[in-house]
């Protein structure tokens, strides 16, 4: 039978906010919309909708974080459900998160003798020095493998460090290595399983299980549904990438469809209720930006009330270094933009999973 309604917000897999409607008695009161004929009787979990000119809303009180919508027409009896989620946890929250990492460890492993503290390594240890200053949360995606160097030959006589400092400090599976670009476009499930359990089984190793979470970035972020599902089945239940979409950009979208990378460009968070796999965008990918041009940009983000919810500062390991042929040398001073405008707005540090998982 043809649809007698559609629904037009919130789509289903949807992740709410206070920003999505107000709070009242511990509940979020928020509007569903439909679009329907003129004279149609729709109703939401029984809730009677107001129609006008085609277009009918409820006001609907979520009261849990998975929440079941069941949008009826009672004159075709014709019913339709979908599962959105409020995030009581989301806004005004942020971290910091590195992808492409690999040189680090094994600068590491290679000074291992003489190394007393994971954090003698410049580059972790200037993240420990943000840390410090503002608190932030730091997410670290690795490889396992570079020229010369693998996660085999990362000793675990820090482990006791790791674990120590895993309240601020996780690392998580980026990919096997940096080359080639979209490695896991046309991935299968045993591909991708494979690639992730070489990778976290040695974090679990040399840094425990402590420092390993369900959040990761996908290098590149393009994959197929099998691929998406393995790493579902590995315990990553939010995967980010940029979703982008109606421009020239490269789409990081893993193996979502326009519609639904436009409504993850425009909201941040969604949920594949199919696949039990929540999609996160980041708010921005801090070495592609000029240092004087971070602020406007984040202050422009920070304008629009989804994009601006919870905040994901992304930065590259390679341009830390000056041996590396496009070497930022304000890297540095990047990553304490990022923070200090995180810090100036009162955003708290967050892991991601803490705050889109409950």
């Amino acid at each position: 039978m043809n649809k007698p309604f559609q629904v037009i917000s919130p789509m289903d897999g949807d992740m709410l906010n206070e920003r999505d409607g107000r709070l009242e008695d511990g509940c979020l009161l928020t509007e569903i919309q439909i679009q329907a004929p003129a004279g149609s009787a729709i109703t939401v979990n029984q809730v009677p909708a107001v129609g006008m000119n085609g277009r009918y809303t409820a006001a609907i009180r979520l009261r849990s974080y998975r929440n079941v919508l069941q949008i009826s027409d009672t004159a075709s009896g014709y019913t339709e459900k979908i599962v959105i989620y409020w995030l009581r946890h989301f806004t005004g929250r942020y971290r910091v998160s590195m992808d492409d990492n690999i040189w680090f460890l094994q600068d590491i492993a290679e000074n291992a003798g003489h190394y007393h503290s994971i954090f003698d390594n410049p580059y972790l240890g200037f993240f420990r020095q943000v840390h410090e200053q503002y608190g932030t949360k730091v997410h670290v995606n690795i490889y396992y493998q570079t020229d010369g160097f693998n996660l085999t030959q990362m000793p675990d006589r820090y482990k006791a460090e790791w674990r120590a400092h895993a309240d601020w400090l996780r690392l998580s599976f980026h990919a096997l290595q940096n080359e080639p670009d979209n490695p896991y476009a046309e991935s299968s499930y045993d591909e991708m399983k494979r690639d992730y359990v070489k990778v976290a089984d040695q974090i679990e190793r040399f840094a425990g299980i402590e420092v390993l979470g369900p959040v990761t970035t996908l290098h590149w972020g393009a994959a197929t549904v099998e691929g998406c599902r393995a790493l579902r089945d590995q315990g990553i239940l939010c995967q980010v990438g940029d979703f982008n979409v109606d421009n020239d950009l490269p789409p990081v979208s893993y193996y979502l469809d326009v519609e639904k990378r436009r409504n993850i460009y425009r909201r941040s968070v969604w949920k594949d209720n199919a696949e039990d796999i929540i999609f996160f965008r980041s708010s921005i990918i801090t070495d592609c930006h000029k240092l004087d041009r971070i602020t406007p940009f984040l202050d422009e983000i920070g304008q629009d009330p989804h994009r601006s919810g919870y905040m994901d500062f992304l930065i590259h390991e390679q341009y830390f270094y000056p041996f590396y042929c496009n070497y930022q040398p304000d890297y540095r001073d990047k990553v304490l933009t990022v923070a200090r405008w995180a810090a100036e707005r009162n955003y708290q540090p967050a892991f991601l999973s803490d705050c889109v998982l409950r």
